[in-house]
Protein backbone atom coordinates (compact mmCIF):
# COMPACT_ATOMS: atom_id res chain seq x y z
CA UNK A 1 0.00 0.00 0.00
CA UNK A 2 1.31 3.23 -0.84
CA UNK A 3 1.40 5.33 2.28
CA UNK A 4 1.56 8.34 0.30
CA UNK A 5 -1.86 8.82 -0.28
CA UNK A 6 -3.35 8.25 3.29
CA UNK A 7 -4.27 11.93 3.25
CA UNK A 8 -8.04 13.50 2.92
CA UNK A 9 -7.70 15.84 0.19
CA UNK A 10 -9.02 19.04 0.57
CA UNK A 11 -11.48 18.87 -2.54
CA UNK A 12 -13.10 16.38 -0.90
CA UNK A 13 -16.92 15.79 -2.44
CA UNK A 14 -17.48 11.85 -3.10
CA UNK A 15 -16.51 9.27 -0.44
CA UNK A 16 -16.03 5.86 -0.43
CA UNK A 17 -16.47 3.75 2.76
CA UNK A 18 -15.10 0.01 2.51
CA UNK A 19 -16.73 -2.26 5.51
CA UNK A 20 -19.60 0.18 5.56
CA UNK A 21 -22.09 -1.78 8.15
CA UNK A 22 -19.82 -1.67 11.36
CA UNK A 23 -21.74 0.21 13.96
CA UNK A 24 -18.90 3.04 13.62
CA UNK A 25 -18.72 2.92 10.25
CA UNK A 26 -21.96 2.82 9.62
CA UNK A 27 -22.48 6.39 11.77
CA UNK A 28 -20.07 8.21 10.11
CA UNK A 29 -21.39 7.28 6.62
CA UNK A 30 -24.75 9.09 7.52
CA UNK A 31 -22.80 12.00 9.15
CA UNK A 32 -20.78 11.92 5.67
CA UNK A 33 -23.70 12.44 4.23
CA UNK A 34 -25.30 14.94 6.35
CA UNK A 35 -22.72 17.47 5.28
CA UNK A 36 -23.53 17.30 1.96
CA UNK A 37 -20.91 14.64 0.62
CA UNK A 38 -21.47 11.93 -1.91
CA UNK A 39 -21.36 8.58 0.10
CA UNK A 40 -21.55 5.33 -1.36
CA UNK A 41 -20.25 1.76 0.95
CA UNK A 42 -19.52 -1.60 0.45
CA UNK A 43 -19.38 -4.67 2.95
CA UNK A 44 -19.47 -8.47 3.13
CA UNK A 45 -22.90 -9.53 4.15
CA UNK A 46 -24.83 -6.62 4.08
CA UNK A 47 -28.28 -7.52 5.65
CA UNK A 48 -30.75 -5.32 8.11
CA UNK A 49 -31.19 -3.25 9.93
CA UNK A 50 -28.08 -1.44 8.81
CA UNK A 51 -28.83 -1.76 5.43
CA UNK A 52 -32.24 -0.39 5.91
CA UNK A 53 -30.67 2.48 7.68
CA UNK A 54 -28.33 3.16 5.23
CA UNK A 55 -30.52 3.11 2.24
CA UNK A 56 -32.87 5.29 4.19
CA UNK A 57 -30.53 8.02 3.86
CA UNK A 58 -29.80 8.09 0.19
CA UNK A 59 -26.56 5.85 0.47
CA UNK A 60 -26.15 3.61 -1.87
CA UNK A 61 -24.11 0.45 -0.58
CA UNK A 62 -23.03 -2.54 -2.25
CA UNK A 63 -23.16 -6.28 -1.00
CA UNK A 64 -19.55 -7.84 -1.71
CA UNK A 65 -16.13 -6.47 -1.69
CA UNK A 66 -15.18 -5.98 -5.57
CA UNK A 67 -12.50 -3.82 -7.89
CA UNK A 68 -15.56 -2.24 -9.83
CA UNK A 69 -16.55 -0.91 -6.50
CA UNK A 70 -14.10 2.12 -6.82
CA UNK A 71 -14.94 2.75 -10.39
CA UNK A 72 -16.53 5.78 -10.02
CA UNK A 73 -12.87 7.14 -8.57
CA UNK A 74 -14.29 8.37 -5.14
CA UNK A 75 -12.19 11.66 -3.77
CA UNK A 76 -11.35 9.49 -0.60
CA UNK A 77 -11.93 5.91 0.68
CA UNK A 78 -12.55 5.35 4.49
CA UNK A 79 -10.92 1.95 5.35
CA UNK A 80 -12.58 0.00 7.99
CA UNK A 81 -10.71 -1.91 10.01
CA UNK A 82 -12.40 -5.15 9.05
CA UNK A 83 -10.85 -5.28 5.52
CA UNK A 84 -7.08 -7.05 4.99
CA UNK A 85 -4.64 -5.51 2.85
CA UNK A 86 -5.97 -8.74 0.46
CA UNK A 87 -8.98 -7.38 -0.15
CA UNK A 88 -9.65 -6.96 -3.56
CA UNK A 89 -10.84 -3.48 -3.21
CA UNK A 90 -7.62 -2.50 -0.73
CA UNK A 91 -5.89 -4.14 -3.93
CA UNK A 92 -7.90 -1.75 -6.31
CA UNK A 93 -7.11 1.18 -4.16
CA UNK A 94 -3.93 0.73 -4.08
CA UNK A 95 -3.54 0.07 -8.19
CA UNK A 96 -5.70 3.26 -9.25
CA UNK A 97 -3.94 5.14 -6.58
CA UNK A 98 -6.43 6.82 -4.74
CA UNK A 99 -6.48 8.72 -1.42
CA UNK A 100 -7.48 6.75 1.70
CA UNK A 101 -7.69 7.04 5.31
CA UNK A 102 -9.01 5.20 8.33
CA UNK A 103 -11.96 6.28 10.42
CA UNK A 104 -10.73 7.93 13.33
CA UNK A 105 -8.27 9.97 10.45
CA UNK A 106 -12.14 10.97 8.82
CA UNK A 107 -13.91 11.22 12.54
CA UNK A 108 -11.23 13.97 13.08
CA UNK A 109 -11.32 15.79 9.94
CA UNK A 110 -15.11 15.85 9.37
CA UNK A 111 -17.03 15.83 12.87
CA UNK A 112 -14.13 16.91 15.38
CA UNK A 113 -12.24 19.88 13.98
CA UNK A 114 -13.09 23.27 15.42
CA UNK A 115 -14.54 21.03 18.56
CA UNK A 116 -13.33 20.25 21.86
CA UNK A 117 -13.11 16.45 22.22
CA UNK A 118 -14.70 14.20 25.15
CA UNK A 119 -13.66 10.56 25.27
CA UNK A 120 -14.65 7.74 27.31
CA UNK A 121 -12.13 4.61 27.02
CA UNK A 122 -11.36 1.20 28.68
CA UNK A 123 -12.58 -2.35 28.41
CA UNK A 124 -16.17 -1.79 30.04
CA UNK A 125 -18.63 0.86 30.21
CA UNK A 126 -17.71 3.13 27.27
CA UNK A 127 -20.88 3.33 25.22
CA UNK A 128 -22.72 3.55 28.45
CA UNK A 129 -20.40 6.08 29.84
CA UNK A 130 -20.17 8.13 26.65
CA UNK A 131 -23.84 8.17 25.84
CA UNK A 132 -24.87 9.74 29.62
CA UNK A 133 -22.05 12.18 28.61
CA UNK A 134 -23.71 13.01 25.37
CA UNK A 135 -27.40 13.52 26.66
CA UNK A 136 -26.01 15.13 29.59
CA UNK A 137 -24.65 17.52 27.00
CA UNK A 138 -27.92 17.57 25.21
CA UNK A 139 -29.83 18.18 27.99
CA UNK A 140 -27.74 21.16 29.36
CA UNK A 141 -28.23 22.60 26.08
CA UNK A 142 -24.38 22.40 24.81
CA UNK A 143 -26.35 20.60 21.69
CA UNK A 144 -22.80 18.04 21.55
CA UNK A 145 -22.19 15.86 18.23
CA UNK A 146 -21.30 12.06 19.34
CA UNK A 147 -20.25 9.03 17.94
CA UNK A 148 -21.03 5.50 19.86
CA UNK A 149 -21.16 2.38 19.44
CA UNK A 150 -24.80 1.54 20.59
CA UNK A 151 -27.98 3.22 19.80
CA UNK A 152 -29.15 6.20 22.33
CA UNK A 153 -32.79 5.89 23.13
CA UNK A 154 -33.12 9.64 23.65
CA UNK A 155 -31.78 10.38 20.18
CA UNK A 156 -32.94 7.14 18.38
CA UNK A 157 -29.38 7.31 16.95
CA UNK A 158 -25.51 6.60 17.76
CA UNK A 159 -24.25 9.42 15.86
CA UNK A 160 -25.15 13.60 16.08
CA UNK A 161 -23.31 16.09 14.30
CA UNK A 162 -25.09 18.78 16.43
CA UNK A 163 -24.00 22.37 16.22
CA UNK A 164 -22.30 23.10 19.58
CA UNK A 165 -18.56 23.15 20.50
CA UNK A 166 -18.36 19.87 22.13
CA UNK A 167 -18.22 16.00 20.72
CA UNK A 168 -17.99 13.07 22.59
CA UNK A 169 -16.53 9.87 21.15
CA UNK A 170 -16.19 6.47 22.26
CA UNK A 171 -12.50 5.51 22.56
CA UNK A 172 -11.97 1.93 21.33
CA UNK A 173 -8.55 0.33 22.01
CA UNK A 174 -9.08 -2.27 19.44
CA UNK A 175 -6.75 -1.59 16.17
CA UNK A 176 -7.26 1.10 13.47
CA UNK A 177 -6.92 -0.54 9.85
CA UNK A 178 -4.47 -2.53 8.41
CA UNK A 179 -2.25 0.23 7.64
CA UNK A 180 -2.27 1.32 10.86
CA UNK A 181 -2.05 -1.34 14.00
CA UNK A 182 -2.25 1.36 16.60
CA UNK A 183 -5.40 1.62 19.15
CA UNK A 184 -8.04 3.81 17.65
CA UNK A 185 -7.92 6.01 20.68
CA UNK A 186 -4.31 7.11 19.77
CA UNK A 187 -5.98 9.23 17.19
CA UNK A 188 -7.75 11.83 19.55
CA UNK A 189 -6.57 14.91 21.06
CA UNK A 190 -8.98 15.07 24.15
CA UNK A 191 -10.00 17.61 26.44
CA UNK A 192 -10.65 15.59 29.20
CA UNK A 193 -11.05 11.87 29.53
CA UNK A 194 -12.65 8.99 31.41
CA UNK A 195 -10.48 6.04 31.65
CA UNK A 196 -13.07 3.07 32.98
CA UNK A 197 -11.27 0.15 33.47
CA UNK A 198 -8.25 -2.48 32.03
CA UNK A 199 -8.80 -5.52 31.56
CA UNK A 200 -7.62 -8.66 29.15
CA UNK A 201 -9.74 -8.44 26.09
CA UNK A 202 -9.22 -8.75 21.93
CA UNK A 203 -7.64 -11.86 22.29
CA UNK A 204 -7.03 -11.82 18.26
CA UNK A 205 -5.31 -8.98 18.80
CA UNK A 206 -3.50 -8.45 21.84
CA UNK A 207 -1.37 -11.61 23.59
CA UNK A 208 -1.99 -10.42 27.27
CA UNK A 209 -2.85 -7.93 29.93
CA UNK A 210 0.58 -6.40 29.89
CA UNK A 211 0.04 -6.20 25.92
CA UNK A 212 -3.31 -4.28 26.71
CA UNK A 213 -1.94 -1.87 29.36
CA UNK A 214 0.84 -0.99 27.52
CA UNK A 215 -1.74 0.50 24.32
CA UNK A 216 -2.86 2.38 27.44
CA UNK A 217 0.26 4.04 28.18
CA UNK A 218 0.73 5.00 24.71
CA UNK A 219 -2.83 6.75 25.40
CA UNK A 220 -1.35 8.45 28.59
CA UNK A 221 1.89 9.47 27.29
CA UNK A 222 -0.09 11.07 23.83
CA UNK A 223 -2.97 12.94 25.83
CA UNK A 224 -2.45 16.87 25.98
CA UNK A 225 -0.52 17.72 28.64
CA UNK A 226 -2.37 19.04 31.48
CA UNK A 227 -5.55 17.63 30.41
CA UNK A 228 -8.41 16.26 32.28
CA UNK A 229 -8.31 12.46 32.97
CA UNK A 230 -11.05 10.76 35.04
CA UNK A 231 -10.00 7.64 36.11
CA UNK A 232 -11.90 4.47 38.38
CA UNK A 233 -10.38 3.59 41.26
CA UNK A 234 -11.96 0.19 41.42
CA UNK A 235 -9.77 -1.60 38.46
CA UNK A 236 -6.04 -2.54 40.14
CA UNK A 237 -4.41 -1.61 36.58
CA UNK A 238 -4.83 1.62 36.30
CA UNK A 239 -2.88 2.92 39.08
CA UNK A 240 0.32 1.86 36.90
CA UNK A 241 -0.78 2.67 33.64
CA UNK A 242 -1.21 6.05 34.42
CA UNK A 243 1.33 6.58 37.24
CA UNK A 244 3.61 9.62 36.28
CA UNK A 245 1.01 10.61 33.41
CA UNK A 246 1.75 14.57 33.43
CA UNK A 247 -2.03 15.01 33.38
CA UNK A 248 -4.82 16.37 35.76
CA UNK A 249 -6.20 13.39 37.25
CA UNK A 250 -9.79 12.88 39.42
CA UNK A 251 -10.04 9.24 40.26
CA UNK A 252 -13.75 8.38 40.88
CA UNK A 253 -15.29 4.99 42.50
CA UNK A 254 -16.52 3.94 46.29
CA UNK A 255 -13.15 4.05 48.15
CA UNK A 256 -12.84 6.73 51.10
CA UNK A 257 -10.00 9.33 49.02
CA UNK A 258 -11.65 9.38 45.81
CA UNK A 259 -12.16 13.00 44.13
CA UNK A 260 -15.53 11.23 43.15
CA UNK A 261 -17.36 8.83 45.62
CA UNK A 262 -20.55 7.03 45.35
CA UNK A 263 -22.65 7.78 48.44
CA UNK A 264 -25.78 5.34 49.67
CA UNK A 265 -27.82 3.91 47.48
CA UNK A 266 -31.22 2.90 47.35
CA UNK A 267 -32.97 0.82 44.79
CA UNK A 268 -37.01 1.29 43.96
CA UNK A 269 -37.55 -0.77 41.03
CA UNK A 270 -37.54 1.12 38.48
CA UNK A 271 -35.27 3.87 40.07
CA UNK A 272 -31.72 3.47 41.53
CA UNK A 273 -31.60 6.81 43.82
CA UNK A 274 -28.03 7.52 45.10
CA UNK A 275 -25.80 10.38 46.44
CA UNK A 276 -22.20 11.56 45.27
CA UNK A 277 -19.79 13.05 47.31
CA UNK A 278 -16.79 15.31 45.69
CA UNK A 279 -13.75 15.49 47.66
CA UNK A 280 -15.59 14.10 50.68
CA UNK A 281 -18.56 16.75 50.51
CA UNK A 282 -21.91 16.01 49.58
CA UNK A 283 -22.68 17.05 45.77
CA UNK A 284 -26.16 16.07 44.97
CA UNK A 285 -28.53 13.53 45.13
CA UNK A 286 -29.51 11.51 41.87
CA UNK A 287 -31.74 9.43 40.47
CA UNK A 288 -31.54 7.05 37.40
CA UNK A 289 -33.42 3.96 35.35
CA UNK A 290 -29.93 2.55 35.18
CA UNK A 291 -28.98 -0.40 37.23
CA UNK A 292 -26.40 -1.98 39.05
CA UNK A 293 -23.17 -0.43 40.57
CA UNK A 294 -21.21 -0.80 37.61
CA UNK A 295 -23.54 1.53 35.59
CA UNK A 296 -23.40 4.05 38.97
CA UNK A 297 -19.84 4.31 38.05
CA UNK A 298 -20.45 4.94 34.67
CA UNK A 299 -22.84 7.71 35.67
CA UNK A 300 -20.09 8.78 38.18
CA UNK A 301 -17.82 9.18 35.54
CA UNK A 302 -20.09 11.05 33.05
CA UNK A 303 -20.82 13.75 35.99
CA UNK A 304 -17.24 14.40 36.57
CA UNK A 305 -16.51 15.14 33.37
CA UNK A 306 -19.38 17.47 33.34
CA UNK A 307 -18.79 19.25 35.96
CA UNK A 308 -15.38 19.99 34.90
CA UNK A 309 -17.48 21.63 31.63
CA UNK A 310 -19.20 23.98 34.75
CA UNK A 311 -22.41 22.05 34.40
CA UNK A 312 -24.52 22.48 37.61
CA UNK A 313 -25.36 19.50 39.99
CA UNK A 314 -29.21 20.55 39.44
CA UNK A 315 -28.77 19.66 35.43
CA UNK A 316 -26.84 17.05 35.95
CA UNK A 317 -29.46 15.33 37.76
CA UNK A 318 -32.50 16.08 35.65
CA UNK A 319 -30.20 14.79 32.50
CA UNK A 320 -29.50 11.41 34.72
CA UNK A 321 -33.12 11.11 35.26
CA UNK A 322 -34.10 11.58 31.90
CA UNK A 323 -31.55 9.13 30.41
CA UNK A 324 -33.68 6.53 28.76
CA UNK A 325 -30.37 4.11 28.15
CA UNK A 326 -28.98 2.59 25.14
CA UNK A 327 -30.29 -0.12 23.09
CA UNK A 328 -28.89 -3.87 23.96
CA UNK A 329 -28.01 -2.72 27.60
CA UNK A 330 -29.99 -4.12 30.08
CA UNK A 331 -33.07 -3.49 27.74
CA UNK A 332 -36.51 -5.40 27.97
CA UNK A 333 -37.17 -6.62 24.32
CA UNK A 334 -40.63 -7.73 25.86
CA UNK A 335 -42.71 -9.97 28.42
CA UNK A 336 -44.97 -12.61 27.42
CA UNK A 337 -46.88 -14.93 29.95
CA UNK A 338 -45.50 -13.06 32.63
CA UNK A 339 -42.07 -13.87 31.17
CA UNK A 340 -39.86 -10.84 30.93
CA UNK A 341 -36.98 -11.43 27.87
CA UNK A 342 -34.33 -8.63 28.02
CA UNK A 343 -31.13 -8.14 25.99
CA UNK A 344 -27.19 -7.35 26.79
CA UNK A 345 -24.27 -6.89 24.96
CA UNK A 346 -22.11 -8.45 27.42
CA UNK A 347 -19.71 -10.98 26.42
CA UNK A 348 -16.57 -10.24 28.53
CA UNK A 349 -16.21 -12.22 32.00
CA UNK A 350 -16.41 -9.16 34.39
CA UNK A 351 -19.55 -7.87 32.40
CA UNK A 352 -21.04 -11.01 32.63
CA UNK A 353 -20.93 -10.87 36.10
CA UNK A 354 -21.55 -7.65 36.70
CA UNK A 355 -24.72 -7.56 34.39
CA UNK A 356 -26.37 -10.76 36.08
CA UNK A 357 -26.10 -9.19 39.00
CA UNK A 358 -27.32 -6.12 38.19
CA UNK A 359 -30.06 -7.93 37.13
CA UNK A 360 -30.82 -10.52 39.74
CA UNK A 361 -30.68 -6.48 42.18
CA UNK A 362 -33.37 -5.08 39.74
CA UNK A 363 -35.75 -7.76 39.92
CA UNK A 364 -35.74 -9.04 43.20
CA UNK A 365 -37.80 -12.72 43.75
CA UNK A 366 -37.47 -13.20 39.86
CA UNK A 367 -35.72 -16.08 38.63
CA UNK A 368 -32.88 -15.03 36.11
CA UNK A 369 -32.35 -17.28 33.44
CA UNK A 370 -28.85 -16.17 31.34
CA UNK A 371 -28.31 -17.26 28.05
CA UNK A 372 -25.16 -16.39 26.98
CA UNK A 373 -23.34 -16.72 23.53
CA UNK A 374 -19.76 -16.87 23.53
CA UNK A 375 -18.93 -14.94 20.25
CA UNK A 376 -16.06 -12.34 20.21
CA UNK A 377 -12.65 -12.92 19.00
CA UNK A 378 -11.81 -13.21 22.84
CA UNK A 379 -15.03 -15.34 24.13
CA UNK A 380 -14.28 -18.15 21.85
CA UNK A 381 -11.13 -18.65 22.55
CA UNK A 382 -9.77 -20.87 25.54
CA UNK A 383 -8.28 -17.95 27.84
CA UNK A 384 -11.42 -17.11 29.34
CA UNK A 385 -12.50 -20.70 30.06
CA UNK A 386 -11.62 -20.46 33.91
CA UNK A 387 -12.98 -17.15 34.62
CA UNK A 388 -16.51 -17.74 33.13
CA UNK A 389 -18.13 -19.97 36.13
CA UNK A 390 -17.69 -17.35 38.44
CA UNK A 391 -19.22 -14.95 36.32
CA UNK A 392 -22.66 -16.79 36.55
CA UNK A 393 -22.85 -17.04 40.38
CA UNK A 394 -26.05 -14.96 40.59
CA UNK A 395 -28.25 -16.81 38.10
CA UNK A 396 -30.76 -19.33 38.94
CA UNK A 397 -30.62 -20.94 35.06
CA UNK A 398 -27.69 -21.13 32.25
CA UNK A 399 -27.69 -21.59 29.06
CA UNK A 400 -24.95 -21.89 26.92
CA UNK A 401 -24.85 -22.10 23.13
CA UNK A 402 -21.49 -23.15 21.17
CA UNK A 403 -19.80 -20.51 19.33
CA UNK A 404 -21.06 -19.99 16.35
CA UNK A 405 -18.09 -19.58 14.61
CA UNK A 406 -15.91 -21.49 16.41
CA UNK A 407 -13.58 -22.93 13.07
CA UNK A 408 -12.16 -19.59 12.62
CA UNK A 409 -10.01 -20.14 16.04
CA UNK A 410 -7.43 -22.57 15.96
CA UNK A 411 -8.32 -26.02 17.32
CA UNK A 412 -5.95 -25.81 20.57
CA UNK A 413 -7.13 -22.22 21.38
CA UNK A 414 -10.65 -22.85 21.40
CA UNK A 415 -13.37 -21.84 24.01
CA UNK A 416 -15.59 -25.23 24.85
CA UNK A 417 -19.02 -24.40 25.85
CA UNK A 418 -19.71 -28.23 26.84
CA UNK A 419 -16.41 -27.39 29.59
CA UNK A 420 -18.00 -24.30 31.22
CA UNK A 421 -21.42 -26.27 31.28
CA UNK A 422 -19.85 -29.32 33.24
CA UNK A 423 -17.95 -26.57 35.82
CA UNK A 424 -21.06 -24.59 36.38
CA UNK A 425 -22.95 -28.23 37.21
CA UNK A 426 -20.06 -29.30 39.25
CA UNK A 427 -20.91 -25.77 40.91
CA UNK A 428 -24.08 -26.93 41.75
CA UNK A 429 -25.60 -24.73 39.14
CA UNK A 430 -28.69 -25.73 36.72
CA UNK A 431 -26.84 -25.00 33.47
CA UNK A 432 -27.46 -26.95 29.79
CA UNK A 433 -25.22 -26.97 26.69
CA UNK A 434 -27.17 -26.26 23.20
CA UNK A 435 -25.20 -26.32 20.03
CA UNK A 436 -27.67 -23.83 18.02
CA UNK A 437 -30.40 -21.05 18.92
CA UNK A 438 -33.06 -23.14 17.90
CA UNK A 439 -33.00 -25.90 20.79
CA UNK A 440 -32.39 -22.97 23.48
CA UNK A 441 -35.96 -21.39 22.55
CA UNK A 442 -37.55 -24.67 22.52
CA UNK A 443 -35.87 -25.58 25.71
CA UNK A 444 -36.94 -22.02 27.35
CA UNK A 445 -40.26 -22.50 26.31
CA UNK A 446 -41.12 -25.74 27.57
CA UNK A 447 -39.02 -24.46 31.40
CA UNK A 448 -39.46 -20.34 31.54
CA UNK A 449 -42.87 -19.67 33.77
CA UNK A 450 -44.42 -16.45 34.64
CA UNK A 451 -42.18 -14.24 37.34
CA UNK A 452 -39.34 -15.32 35.03
CA UNK A 453 -36.46 -12.94 33.53
CA UNK A 454 -34.55 -14.11 30.72
CA UNK A 455 -31.38 -12.49 30.12
CA UNK A 456 -29.94 -13.24 26.35
CA UNK A 457 -25.84 -11.78 26.34
CA UNK A 458 -24.06 -11.75 23.27
CA UNK A 459 -22.45 -8.71 20.94
CA UNK A 460 -24.07 -10.46 17.69
CA UNK A 461 -27.44 -10.73 16.84
CA UNK A 462 -28.05 -14.26 18.38
CA UNK A 463 -30.01 -15.46 15.25
CA UNK A 464 -32.65 -13.10 16.51
CA UNK A 465 -33.29 -15.20 19.57
CA UNK A 466 -35.40 -12.08 21.38
CA UNK A 467 -38.11 -12.09 18.80
CA UNK A 468 -38.20 -15.63 17.87
CA UNK A 469 -38.17 -16.31 21.37
CA UNK A 470 -40.95 -13.54 22.41
CA UNK A 471 -43.00 -15.14 19.46
CA UNK A 472 -42.85 -18.50 21.04
CA UNK A 473 -43.58 -17.93 24.19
Amino acid sequence: MDMSKNFIPDDVRRVHLMAVCGTAMGALACMLKDLGYEVTGSDQKVYPPMSDFLAGRGIRIVDGFRPENLGHRPDLVVVGNAVTRLNPEAVELDRLGLPFCSMPQAINRFVVAGRQTLMVTGTHGKTTTSALLAWILQAAGCDPAFVIGGILKNFQSNYRLGNGGLVVIEGDEYDTAFFDKGPKFLHYRPVATALTSIEFDHADIYRDLEHVQSAFRRLMDGLPPGSLLVACDEDPHIPEVIAGAALTVQRYGRREGSHWRLGPIRIDPPWTTFDVLKTGIRFARFRTRLIGTHNLLNALAGIAVADHLGLSAAALAAALESFEGIRRRQEIRGEKRGIIVMDDFAHHPTAVRETIAAVKAAFPGRRIIAVFEPRTNSSMRKVFQPVYPASFECADMICIRRPPRLEKVPEAERFSSEDLVRELNRRGKKAGFFPDTDQIIGHLVQTAVPGDVILVMSNGGFDNIHERLLASL
